[in-house]
């Protein structure tokens, strides 16, 4: 049965408890698989009325608007994750605004392409959204690196909002994909999601749009509601704002990337301190998500991972690719044999090794990356 928007059952988001339609509502994907979880991702099967279907000049159904409209629902989501820095948030918002887009398509006149009309509508959502939510951390934006690597991680106070890792499969695009530029891999390194986010939302609404996305200025300036002049202001002070932005790894092949990952899984499988050493740079950093204790320096993470290591065995590591990087999925051995999931390590790789790992816990690990919660 088919019920209009704001009947029947509800179910509450994930977000602020704001009602959304519950899963009986939505219908997937045409001739697709790109939806994770039915009822989230999906657009809203609506009754519609006389009026609004003779209003409609170009779409009257809802698998026309999902033929339209689902080309972008990647980008979208990718736009929505540089924004807010979690997969969930954006998971949300990316629904929120296709609801929003159905139910104001008869108002719809065309005088922006379908694309732009739909960026603006989730651009909007967002800001809204960062109207009642603090700027997303990781542990090095926190204070200066930790001196003793022998001392237990501090755990960081329950108000502190972190960084979430997205899997690349839920916004790589396929080979010849229209939407390839604005999800590739560079545009979602943790180095830059984690930089975006001490922007005020309205220089990372500019700079995504103007940057990332190569909206001309004087649509940015309808989309926001502002002037060019403002556009043009907001874009220079986040331009400023991201100039210490490292990007030695552009001169990364992929195939180099893939083996200093497997170097890396190996060290921990085997317990191979040595070989870990090798694998990182010099001026290497550790941080874990939850703790506001980081390091720096090749001396300092080795002592510190040196008490993590154990005994051959003692871990088990799965490959994945988290937001455009290299990343290990890691399973602890338990006391009955199990290895049960432990996290993830996602590794910023340069020419001259890893730079940078920033470990996340399995909360942000089992329900994004689709792997399981154990091995044997």
């Amino acid at each position: 049965m088919n019920l209009p928007l704001g009947r029947g059952p509800r179910c509450r988001s994930r977000r602020r408890g704001r009602p959304i339609p519950p899963p009986a509502l939505v219908f997937g994907p045409l001739g697709g698989d790109s939806f994770r979880r039915p009822g989230w991702s999906s657009l809203v099967r609506l009754s519609e009325s006389r009026h609004n279907r003779r209003e409609r000049t170009t779409v009257s159904t809802h698998e026309e608007f999902a033929a339209l409209a689902e080309p972008y629902r990647r980008e979208l989501l990718a736009h929505c994750y540089r924004m807010m820095g979690s997969v969930h948030e954006a998971e949300d918002l990316v629904q929120e605004t296709y609801l929003r887009a159905w139910r104001g398509f008869a108002k719809f006149e065309g005088r922006s392409s379908l694309r732009t009309w739909l960026y603006t509508i989730a651009t909007n959502a967002c800001l809204n959204e960062r109207k009642q939510r603090s700027r997303r951390e990781l542990p090095s934006g926190l204070g200066a690196a930790f001196g003793d690597p022998d001392a237990p991680p501090e755990a960081a106070g329950g108000d502190v909002l972190w960084l979430q890792p997205i899997p690349d499969t839920m916004v790589t695009p396929g080979p010849g994909d229209p939407a390839s530029i604005v999800t590739s891999r560079e545009q979602l390194r943790l180095a830059l999601i984690a930089s975006l986010q001490k922007l005020t939302p309205r220089q990372r609404a500019v700079y995504l749009l103007r940057e990332v996305l190569e909206f001309p200025a004087a649509n940015v300036a309808t989309m926001l509601e502002t002037s060019v002049a403002a556009v043009k202001s907001s874009l220079q002070r986040a331009r400023a704002a991201l100039t210490d932005l490292d990007t030695t790894h552009e001169k990364l092949t992929e195939h180099d990337g893939q083996d200093l990952l497997e170097q890396y899984m190996a060290a921990f499988e085997k317990a191979d301190l040595a070989a870990l050493e090798r694998a990182l740079r010099k001026d290497a950093a550790l941080e874990m998500v939850g703790y506001s204790t980081w390091f720096s320096g090749l001396d300092t993470c080795l002592r510190h991972l040196a008490r993590a290591l154990g005994s051959p065995g003692t871990w088990r590591m799965v490959p994945v690719q988290a937001n455009g990087q290299p990343a290990a999925a890691a399973y602890l051995r338990g006391e009955n044999g199990t290895y049960d999931a432990f996290g993830l390590a996602v590794l910023t790789v340069t020419p001259d090794g890893i730079s940078r790992i920033t470990v996340f816990g399995k909360e942000d690990l089992l329900p994004s990356f689709g792997i399981p919660s154990a091995l044997l």
